[in-house]
């Protein structure tokens, strides 16, 4: 079993959404149509593919993980869309797969080997082609005043190996110019949307589960004594077991 394998039935229910309307804003920003190819690496539950695939043509997605795909496959099937789903790492993709016009990858980009990204991606996308780098995340300011114990508090419930090594994610994202830079790729746009949206407190607890280092797995017999407390620590921050989030979804393209 995968490390997220675990948190498959969680993901997509939990974790902070894309809103339809990024999705907009980053299909008019590459000029999407459906005369074009995409590809969707690390896809997990299928939240990028699915959200872009009204504005493309052939979309395929790939994970290594079956839970994950068995995920998007449902997904998929509620959202009415049409998704190419490959099980498997984008690093093992025969030769002759793609190139792509759009090459998309959320909250995976950190799995990939650095210095094999380049090659990777040059291989993955035509000329010209659009490399574009998403997530979704709840901002770091005033306007969510719970993010901070409850970061506190996920690290306190996380298995400490895991845990650090789930600091690369948000490390790779910031060195993000440096390293397409050194892979042969030009910044070319950011689309950058914040939305305001009502989560229940409960929700925001099992949120935690999403994450390796505090999956199902990783907690064992702790999961209920992680919910209560988590719970309890956000509880002051709440109303009606309602508590306000301010998310940034950002895109970061980067063309070849």
């Amino acid at each position: 079993m995968g490390r997220f394998a675990s948190t498959a039935e969680f993901y997509e229910q939990f974790r902070q959404p894309y809103p339809h309307q990024f999705f907009g804003a980053v299909a008019q920003t590459l000029k999407l149509s459906k005369q074009h190819t995409l590809l969707d690496i690390g896809t997990g539950p299928g939240l990028l593919a699915i959200g872009f695939a009204p504005y493309a043509g052939d979309v395929t997605a790939i994970d290594p993980e079956p839970a994950m795909l068995a995920a998007a496959r449902e997904a998929m099937a509620r959202a009415g869309r049409t998704v190419h789903l490959v099980e498997g790492r984008a690093e093992d993709l025969p030769a002759d797969a793609g190139p792509f016009d759009v090459v998309t990858i959320g909250r995976a980009l950190h799995w990939i080997d650095r210095e094999a990204m380049g090659p990777l991606f040059l291989r993955l996308l035509k000329p010209g082609g659009a490399l574009v780098i998403c997530g979704s995340s709840s901002a770091r300011d005033a306007r969510n005043p719970w993010l901070e114990p409850y970061n506190t508090a996920r690290a306190a419930w996380s298995d400490p190996a895991m845990w650090q090594e789930s600091g690369k994610g948000e490390r790779t994202h910031r060195q993000l110019t440096a390293l397409m830079d050194h892979a042969g790729f030009k910044a070319a746009d950011v689309v950058r949307l914040e939305t305001v949206h009502e989560v229940a407190v409960n929700h925001l607890a099992q949120r935690i589960l999403t994450f390796s280092p505090s999956s199902p797995a990783a907690l064992g017999d702790k999961v209920d004594a992680m919910l209560a407390d988590v719970e309890a620590i956000l509880a002051p921050f709440s109303h009606d077991g309602l508590i306000t989030e301010t998310v940034v979804s950002r895109a970061d393209i980067a063309r070849r």
